[in-house]
């Protein structure tokens, strides 16, 4: 892709609702983990680094991402917070056995689903946890929601709660937790997901709505961090899934 797409990727990331509210969302998961402190830290897919200011709060961060210009925005947006974070350059699954460390948490947020060897990836990434490590990541839901959005992000699939946690369990994981989310707004995701289908054209959805649009979504989205906290969600675009080595996998 161009310089000028990431460009755009990194300021859609930094304001849309969606990715402001999945940060909150994050959060709380994260919080809940009772990581130790200095926790080592690995997002996998980490893009122009919109996540990792958020993932420096809790330990150090090492950021391993394919796309060089994606690397570059990173390295210019992280500020003063750059001792907490360490830039790697590589694809999966292939590039994944450079790694000589392990680490206490493995965060995918949105990326496996881009990913072409998925399985392999993950069972490689699972020996690069830590015993009481965990692997925490984010994907999108239904197969059946497939349109014009996923060909344009250049998605392989998309996953069922059932598929997300078969892959993850044959990889050498023990999932731990999986839940929906994104469940409120559902409804307005089918029916823009609909209007795709039918007229086989991607919808305004990934566009930064005017400001006040833009802060009502990124509450109602928000929102969803208490729910996650005490119960599971039965359905909503994406999925939530914990894990942690399983052992003599």
């Amino acid at each position: 892709m161009s310089p000028d797409v990431y460009t755009e990727m990194a300021r859609v990331q930094a304001t849309h609702w969606w990715f402001v509210a999945r940060r909150e969302i994050l959060r709380g998961q994260l919080c809940r983990l009772g990581l130790p402190p200095h926790a080592e830290i690995l997002e996998v897919g980490s893009g122009t680094g919109a996540n990792l200011d958020l993932l420096a709060e809790f330990g150090n961060v090492v950021a391993f991402e394919m796309a060089a210009e994606a690397i570059a925005l990173a390295e210019a947006r992280r500020g003063g917070n750059g001792h907490h974070i360490t830039m790697r350059q590589g694809r999966c699954p292939e590039d994944l056995s450079s790694f000589a460390q392990q680490f206490d948490l493995i965060c995918l947020f949105d990326v496996l689903e881009h990913i072409e060897q998925d399985s392999v990836s993950l069972a490689r990434l699972a020996t690069l946890l830590k015993p009481n490590g965990k692997l925490i990541l984010t994907v999108p839901a239904y197969p059946w929601m497939w349109g014009p959005h996923d060909v344009e992000a250049h998605h392989k699939r998309r996953y069922t709660l059932q598929t997300l946690s078969a892959g993850c369990t044959n990889a050498g994981l023990s999932v731990l937790r999986v839940s929906h989310f994104n469940t409120v707004l559902f409804p307005l995701a089918v029916l823009g997901r609909m209007v795709e289908k039918l007229t086989g054209k991607k919808t305004a959805a990934d566009r930064i709505p005017q400001a006040p649009i833009n802060r009502l979504l990124k509450r109602i989205f928000a929102l969803e961090r208490h729910v996650l906290a005490r119960m599971r969600l039965p359905f909503g675009l994406s999925l939530l899934l914990l894990a942690e080595p399983r052992p003599n996998a």
